[in-house]
């Protein structure tokens, strides 16, 4: 029986916790998500940019349909923008929300 006990209690509580220390290129690895989510970032600006101009373009020229392309242009671009730039409070929100799990 100590044996299953010892089964049961790894199957709740494997003991395994984040450590920042543990494997070598980790802060070359937090350098890159960093350039990456910079890179997004950018590009979010650039996507706004068009969206906007497409969606004052179609409004003063009369073109439904570019006007509605520029709307939902920039509401993704606004979407993207909030999830990229928040999205190391989020990843943090949901970590420390796991940490609670029993």
């Amino acid at each position: 029986m100590y044996m299953a006990d010892k089964v049961i209690q790894l199957a709740y509580d494997p003991g395994i916790k984040p450590n920042e220390g543990g494997l070598p290129g980790l802060s070359v690895l937090k350098q890159v998500m960093g350039s990456i989510n910079l890179f997004g970032l950018v590009a979010i600006v650039g996507a706004l940019a068009v969206s906007a101009g497409v969606w004052a373009w179609g409004h003063h020229s009369g073109g439904h349909q570019a006007e509605a392309s520029g709307k939902k242009g920039v509401l993704v671009s606004s979407g993207a923008a909030l999830l990229l730039g928040g999205a190391n409070g989020i990843v943090a929100f949901f970590s420390a929300l796991g940490t609670q799990v029993r």
